[in-house]
């Protein structure tokens, strides 16, 4: 059976590579991207990517999105208010699963199961369990490109952010840094590979501290600064 499904989009290279993987698995119908994002900055959660740039991703993906808004700050409980939204429009509109990027943690697995059991839409979890090494070779290999968006300094250098994310960036990274941060070490931002129709064309600009992390900041290629 093929089961409709709505893609966890976070505009980063494991939510690409997850999109890339479920068009290729005949039991998933891509139906659409979903994306958190904050109402107050106008920024996509934690990657801190201007929606603007979320948009012309999910154009040149194909597909439709759907915005998830946030207040900063942002509570548990305001969170999950957010997505029992999303999740009944979703059951309106015949959606049968969610499918997400998650690698290995466990507890944000559970997390994600737990909020959907009960709702009549499954989790999915295309990427699980591969190892990271690999899976960031399979990436690169396979024509995805990103632009690291956030470094969390305490982890890895701040001066990594607004690197390619490629094969160098991989093999540069710190000892128990995951390559494809999965514990939180980096973010990223996909504008080309087989998940997209054409290139979303960027330009990075400055680099800035805010909140414990570094982030910098990605522009649409025509915006003028």
């Amino acid at each position: 059976m093929t089961r409709r499904t709505l893609l966890s989009w976070s505009t980063g290279k494991d939510s690409a590579w997850t999109l890339h993987m479920l068009r290729q698995d005949p039991s998933h119908d891509v139906a659409g991207l979903f994306c958190t994002v904050n109402k107050a900055f106008d920024r996509v959660a934690m990657h801190g990517v201007r929606v603007e740039l979320l948009r012309r991703q999910a154009a040149a993906a194909g597909l439709p999105l759907r915005l998830v808004e946030i207040p900063d700050p942002c509570s548990n409980e305001q969170y999950a208010q957010a997505m029992q939204g999303l999740v009944a429009a979703a059951r309106q509109d015949g959606i049968d699963c969610f499918a997400f990027g998650d690698l290995f943690l466990d507890d944000i697995r559970s997390y994600r199961e737990r909020s959907l059991q009960g709702t009549g839409i499954e989790a999915a979890f295309p990427l699980w369990g591969r190892p990271t090494r690999e899976l960031a070779q399979s990436m690169i290999d396979g024509g995805l490109r990103a632009v690291i968006s956030c470094v969390d300094p305490k982890r890895m250098p701040a001066d990594r952010c607004g690197l390619d994310y490629d094969a160098d960036f991989v093999a540069r990274l710190p000892a128990g840094v995951d390559p494809c941060g999965e514990h939180g070490e980096f973010h990223s931002f996909a504008f080309d590979g087989p998940m997209f129709r054409r290139p979303v064309a960027i330009q990075v600009g400055g680099t800035v501290e805010r909140g414990g992390f570094v982030f910098t900041d990605l522009l649409p290629a025509d915006a003028s600064r």
